[in-house]
């Protein structure tokens, strides 16, 4: 008798493996992680490898201990772990980046039943994390020149650049943020692939420069400089935390680019994209109960008034 196997929703019916995902979500990540170590030099490949070694590492003793199944060859681990790491400061410490993606592992994906299972993205929940602990650590971004500061708002770091500045990665900031056209072509090589709908990127990024425009903000330097393109590309496409259908992944993209703006804005938070997809990851199962399509044939509930 064939073994059923049965795996959590949401359910997509797709020809790739979990793994082949992971590898191709990976493989769109290395543009923007290659431009980071070229900027930042080692400090950014250890912070990077500090990361993705951890979670992987992590999840394979947890796995081991618990006597679950291990899920690490599939790439989901590593795909946290690097996420994570693209998303610090290359002067964070190295320590405190690695115990950030274990937690990221154990409690907020391993303790709720592993992957498919958790209701936040676990990297940008760590990275949080990491940000209430550290704030300092946190804001001390390296400038090209070498040299470090503390800054809190991304328009401080980034009103003096040009648009090729901002393209090419030539700027202080995050290891994976500085690089507008890396994390571009990432998302581009998702959405031929198959892997992301553009829907919630479009959605994010769409709504975020209407605010913008309305607000008569510099628009280059407010969609090319921090979270938000990273986040719209790699973080708002998650197949467990964001909405199933269209119509759900664009409403998740407009939330997620409203909350990013106002927060961003009048919050002081250069980071206002990770809490803004955080937040609307708890609002997931309500998307998608209203988005679901009506099941063909289904009945109609009728009112007091009628029965």
């Amino acid at each position: 008798m064939k073994k059923l196997t049965v795996h959590p929703s949401p359910l997509t019916n797709t020809k790739n493996s979990t793994f082949q995902i992971m590898f191709c979500v990976i493989a769109a990540l290395m543009p923007t992680a290659i431009c980071g170590c070229f900027q930042f030099g080692l400090d950014a490949v250890m912070v990077l490898l500090a990361t993705t070694g951890t979670a992987v590492l992590t999840e394979i003793i947890w796995q081991t201990l618990f006597g679950k199944q291990l899920t690490a060859p599939d790439g989901s681990a590593a795909v946290t772990g690097l996420i994570l790491g693209l998303c610090l400061p290359p002067s964070f410490p190295v320590y405190w980046a690695a115990a950030g993606s274990a937690f990221a592992i154990i409690v907020v994906k391993q303790l709720f039943g592993g992957i498919g299972k958790n209701f936040a993205n676990p990297a940008l929940t760590a990275k949080t994390l990491l940000m209430l602990l550290f704030m300092q650590e946190m804001h001390t971004w390296t400038f090209p020149d070498g040299h470090t500061e503390v800054i809190t708002e991304t328009a401080e770091l980034t009103q003096q650049k040009s648009f090729w500045d901002l393209m090419l990665g030539n700027t202080p900031g995050c290891i994976g943020h500085i690089c507008a056209a890396g994390i571009i072509l990432g998302g581009v090589f998702l959405i031929l692939k198959g892997i992301i709908s553009p829907a919630a990127p479009a959605a994010f990024i769409g709504s975020f420069a209407l605010l913008s425009l309305i607000a008569g903000d510099s628009l280059t330097l407010r969609l090319l400089s921090g979270s938000l393109l990273f986040c719209a590309v790699f973080a708002a496409t998650d197949y467990t935390t964001t909405p199933v259908t269209v119509t759900g992944k664009t409403v998740f993209g407009i939330g997620c680019g409203c909350l990013s703006y106002f927060i961003s804005r009048y919050g002081g938070y250069a980071d206002g994209s990770v809490l803004a997809v955080l937040i609307m990851n708890l609002f997931v199962p309500l998307i998608d109960r209203i988005t679901a399509p009506r099941v063909f044939g289904s009945e109609i509930p009728r009112s007091s008034e009628n029965q």
